[in-house]
């Protein structure tokens, strides 16, 4: 791959990022005031979180099985009202507890 190739994916890369930030700006004054956009960017974040999270989670650990344990453990215990702190020190117990002194086969 040549120098200016390079740079030109860099500036291609930069214009589109730099693009999805101002275009919003650019063209919306005011309030949204359609709910259903306003729910869809309300939940927006949670659901890019998930993407980016959701293959780690089963990559990161030694077995896919410790890893789905942890995920369930962690859907349960947000369900109940534990807060992102807990529930991600919870996770991260099983994790290590499952991969520490149990032997799990997949």
């Amino acid at each position: 791959m040549e120098r200016t190739d390079i740079i030109i994916y860099i500036l291609i890369a930069i214009v589109t990022t730099n693009l999805i930030r101002v275009l919003p700006m650019a063209f919306i004054s005011g309030r949204i005031k359609n709910r259903f956009l306003r729910s869809f960017l309300y939940y927006v974040p949670y659901v890019t979180l998930a993407v980016m999270t959701f293959p780690a989670i089963m990559d990161v650990t030694s077995n896919p099985v410790v890893g789905f344990v942890a995920l369930l453990a962690g859907i349960v215990a947000a369900w109940f009202g534990m807060g992102l702190f807990p529930v991600a020190v919870l996770c991260c117990v099983i994790v290590y507890v499952m991969d520490t002194f149990l032997v799990v086969t997949a």
